[in-house]
């Protein structure tokens, strides 16, 4: 093969050649059959000449392209750079590399990077999408067009857009939106529908990676869903991965479950950042408050028939609730199927509830409609937000759906119509907090924080807790894609009439520490809990301001994988708690790196002193109860109702000077003292502590 230098000489050859047979000819006045014979020459060098500069064209782009995949970042720029130069020939020799089995897999790489480089410049960005374009529909391999094709998606040519913006109702033009330029809600809607439809890897790893660039929950669970496809899996993890670590405010059960799926099947050069991040959130991710799903696209767990209303159901006994319940169900089965992955009104029927109650929530759910379709969403067991088809004049429906249809005195109309065309998805984003409900259709605010009108009672406040209900109306609706986070309510805990008769106080009320001391940054209150935070210095102690003698003291806890705090006990506020006081451990003991534990570490034990019994944990995640009684030199704890530790720690030490870890333990003769939560760099939660003197 020619070098590039040989090429180019020959090429110029050539050129002069041609140019004085030419000037020859014409100077001797050539006979036809001469001239013909001439023509031919010269044919066969402007063929020879051609051959030489797509071969000139070709190796200047196998060569310009020798860095993908790239190593380090200066040799793709080089390379970068030198694309940027290339003529129309080049271009035609590259994009024929995307049709060579041998060598489209660097064509490929460099492809990806010089549209990822484009997309950055809005000129660039305008001259690719031109020269991809043009090239699309000359390539000759499915695999060339398909990758053509994906790269002009992520540019987001106009065409795209145009055809996506067609996807869209029209508005009154009392209510047009200023710009029609598809939010975040809608792309994912339309992602989701190419996802379903996609049938190469290609396609797929492209839709991810325009999903990944849309932060919030739901890009976080349409890419989710991608990691059960072996073909994108990898793809997947690596999206979630970087789409929580941007928004930690992405949580719940459902999310902790893909991340940790998605753990395992991070790899490459980035992993282990990536990877060690990821299981950092996952340690602290809180586990209350999250989204859940509502409905799990095979059958209809969570969900049961309706029966009467808030105040019929509230008039009635639990027995006979029950019962009615268990009839209703058996009566409307068939009137709402799971088919396809969907929740299915079938058109006849009564409304779909939830099992459980909500109070203060957030909610996401698509929905789908046929023509003069009705529908809509309960809150708290009284309707509701309003779906219906905006043709249906007659009964006011060119409002749009999202309003809160049955309100009197407050405002049931929409802001605008955000509705898309009958038979496509639309997605409720659903906040209520108190009696106030805010709702975004397809992305759009249709709803602002309006109050919802109790429907069933006017005269009487929306109930504060109740299920959610699905309406059904005599029209076909289709559901998916149901999840709901409940939202603390924020109000103050307060003690029981039983415990404020046996003398209890409360020592945090879910708002604030203004009963403590010591690392108070380390312990930050959220969601009505004190919360150890490792990255705020978790590390340390948070101590009482009052001291204590002879007490009965009542907590709840909640542990993370491996979590280690504990319990100071008539502590002093300087020095190791363990050991110039009490520690009543606070561990996970039952995680695999506590294997080898001596006894006097279990959970409940008095640290070094005496051993608590082990088993009676709740699982990681659930709230414990613990109740630790001081009294002399007696010490119990007992664990969600199991006494787990009953000793008298003068026994135990030796008139407090020998123990079990052969440790100086002087705080065991203190009378008094302290008590505390120390810290060890690890989320624990704390909640509902309250104490009782004796």
């Amino acid at each position: 093969m020619f070098d590039l230098l040989t090429a180019e000489k020959l090429k110029q050859s050539l050129r002069m050649l041609c140019e004085n047979l030419t000037c020859f000819a014409v100077k001797k006045n050539f006979t036809m059959k001469k001239y013909s014979s001439f023509i031919i020459t010269a044919i066969l060098f402007t063929t020879v000449l051609t051959n030489v500069q797509a071969q000139s064209a070709k190796e200047k782009v196998i060569t310009g392209i020798a860095a993908f995949p790239y190593q380090h970042t200066s040799d793709a720029t080089a390379s970068l750079t030198a694309m940027g130069t290339w003529n129309k020939s080049e271009w035609k020799a590259f994009m024929k590399l995307l049709d060579d089995d041998s060598l489209k897999v660097k064509a490929t790489y460099a492809l990806s990077a010089y549209v990822n480089e484009a997309s950055m410049d809005a000129n660039k960005k305008t001259a690719a999408i031109i020269l991809l374009e043009k090239y699309l529909s000359s390539s000759k391999t499915e695999y060339a067009k398909i990758l053509i094709q994906s790269q002009l998606n992520l540019l987001a040519d106009k065409s795209a857009i145009e055809q996506a913006n067609n996807s869209l109702p029209k508005l009154p033009e009392s209510k047009i939106i200023s710009t029609r330029s598809l939010n975040d809600e809608q792309k994912l809607l339309l992602l989701e529908d190419e996802m379903a439809a996609a049938k190469n890897p290609v396609d797929k790893k492209n839709i991810l990676s325009q999903a990944a660039h849309i932060p919030g929950f739901s890009s976080f669970m349409l890419v989710s869903k991608s990691l059960k496809d072996a073909d994108v899996a990898n793809d997947a993890a690596l999206a979630l991965a970087r789409l929580e670590i941007a928004d930690e405010n992405i949580r719940g059960p459902i999310v902790r479950d893909a991340l940790e799926t998605a753990l395992p099947l991070i790899h490459g050069d980035d992993s282990a950042v990536l990877v060690s991040k990821l299981q950092n959130v996952l340690r602290k991710m809180p586990y209350d408050y999250g989204f859940v799903s509502l409905f799990n696209g095979i059958d209809l767990s969570g969900w049961k028939a309706l029966v009467g209303n808030p105040i019929t159901r509230s008039k009635m006994s639990a027995a006979s609730l029950d019962s009615a319940e268990k009839a209703a169900n058996e009566k409307t089965k068939g009137d709402w199927i799971v088919k396809d992955g969907l929740l299915i009104f079938t058109g006849h029927g009564d409304n779909l509830a939830t099992v459980k109650k909500y109070a203060d929530m957030e909610m996401y759910v698509d929905w789908k409609i046929t023509e003069k379709g009705d529908a809509g969403i309960y809150l708290r067991g009284t309707p509701q937000v309003q779906i219906w088809d905006t043709s249906r004049r007659d009964v006011g429906a060119q409002v749009g759906s999202g309003g809160l249809y049955n309100n009197q005195k407050y405002e049931s109309k929409p802001l605008v119509v955000a509705d898309n065309k009958i038979e496509e998805w639309n997605r409720f984003h659903i906040i209520m907090k108190g009696e106030r409900v805010t709702v975004y259709l397809n992305g759009i605010l249709v709803t602002d924080n309006i109050p919802l009108e109790n429907y069933w009672d006017h005269s009487i406040p929306i109930f504060t807790k109740e299920q959610i209900e699905l309406q059904a109306h005599g029209t076909y609706v289709a559901y998916k894609n149901i999840y709901l986070r409940e939202i603390p309510t924020n109000e103050p805990y307060v003690l029981s009439d039983e415990e404020k008769k046996q003398g209890f106080v409360s020592l945090f009320d879910g708002t604030n520490l203004d009963q403590w001391t010591g690392n108070i940054a380390g312990y930050p209150v959220r969601d009505g809990v004190v919360e150890v935070n490792p990255n705020v210095g978790g590390g340390g102690n948070l101590y009482t301001k009052d001291e204590f003698s002879n007490f009965v003291y009542r907590f709840e806890f909640q542990l993370t994988p491996g979590a280690n705090n504990g319990i100071g006990i008539r502590a002093p506020l300087e020095g190791d708690a363990a050991y110039v006081g009490m520690e009543i451990q606070v561990l996970d003991n039952e995680a695999p790196v506590y294997k080898d534990l001596h006894v006097y570490q279990y959970h409940g034990s008095v640290y070094g002193v005496i051993p608590a019994k082990r088993g009676y944990l709740l699982p990681t995640g659930e709230w414990n109860k613990e109740e630790i009684i001081a009294k002399g030199n007696k010490i119990k704890v007992t664990l969600n109702g199991t006494v787990i530790l009953d000793g008298d720690i003068k026994e135990a030490s030796k008139n407090f000077t020998a123990t079990m870890d052969h440790r100086e333990h002087p705080g065991l003769s203190r009378k008094s003292g302290h008590l505390g939560f120390l810290g060890h760099g690890d989320v624990v939660r704390f909640r509902n502590m309250r104490v009782k003197k004796l």
